[in-house]
């Protein structure tokens, strides 16, 4: 048996393995989190003590490795915390750099984050007649930010998410794809569809900044600001804008231990897809 944790930030949840031999591979990553099938995640990090903190290794639910994940690295400083790594304040290594991570006293879990080095670039997507128009922006990761005029109960994030996540123009790579609504400037609301986990999740940390990003960018958000996410949480985003873009910035939520246990061999294997008679 193997020992784990498991953390939920803001609705995605995750696996963690504390400072493992060696790193999992791919084909196991992809087992554990398969819901339904085993243990079920958006995502897996592994967790490793330093001298400042932390240092995590994050991979989506598809087995690939991300160089950043806010929500995954709000919650290894969670576990972090738990482990007394720190008391209230810690650095959290990530692929893309390192984060400051808070414990507020309220229990949520604050990261100071760097600014997107770039502007939101305004792209077109042609879709079966229609034209989708967003932005792109990085923010660790690729993201298209689709601003949405109607009800995002109603948005087709699943069907129309993927068709954009897979576009052309959002880059080689694919992208995460934020659908947007901006009630008023400080309130956003969002879903998003997931590269990697290739599904809606019920978060995205990154996908939050992109959304606040795009807002500025827009002259339809200032900070502080708050936004709602498909789980119901409220992830809040706080700092200085300066000619329409942030400077420096802060995320802050929920993020919370869920359960620490171990789990059996079986778990890191699943069946074959099943072949389907014609």
């Amino acid at each position: 048996m193997t020992s784990y944790y498991r953390l939920s930030g803001g609705g995605n949840d995750f696996l963690a393995f504390l400072e493992p031999e060696n790193l999992p591979d791919s084909e196991k990553i992809r087992a554990l989190c398969t819901r339904g099938l085993s243990l079920g995640a958006d995502g897996l990090f592994t967790l490793r003590r330093t001298a400042a903190g932390a240092q995590m290794d994050y991979f989506n639910a598809d087995g690939r490795g991300a160089a950043l994940c806010l929500n995954g690295a709000r919650c290894a400083g969670r576990l972090a915390f738990h482990l007394g790594w720190g008391e209230h304040e810690l650095e959290v290594l990530t692929g893309a750099g390192a984060v400051t991570a808070r414990l507020a006293d309220d229990g949520e879990i604050s990261l100071d984050v760097p600014p997107p080095r770039g502007r939101p670039k305004p792209v077109d997507i042609p879709i079966e007649g229609e034209t989708y128009s967003g932005f792109r922006i990085r923010i660790g990761v690729p993201y298209f930010v689709l601003p949405w005029a109607e009800t995002l109960a109603r948005a087709p994030v699943s069907e129309l998410g993927e068709r954009l996540r897979h576009a052309p123009e959002v880059g080689p790579s694919g992208a995460n794809v934020d659908f947007v609504r901006f009630p008023d400037e400080q309130r956003i609301e969002m879903r998003v569809f997931e590269r990697g986990v290739e599904a809606e999740t019920l978060a995205s940390g990154t996908g939050v900044l992109a959304a606040v990003a795009v807002g500025i960018h827009l002259g339809r958000s200032t900070l502080p600001a708050e936004i709602l996410t498909k789980g119901g949480h409220v992830l809040a985003v706080d700092g200085e804008v300066e000619d329409n873009r942030p400077v420096r910035w802060t995320l802050s939520g929920d993020a919370r231990l869920l359960a620490e246990g171990d789990y059996h061999d079986i778990a890191q294997s699943n069946p074959l897809p099943p072949d389907w008679s014609v």
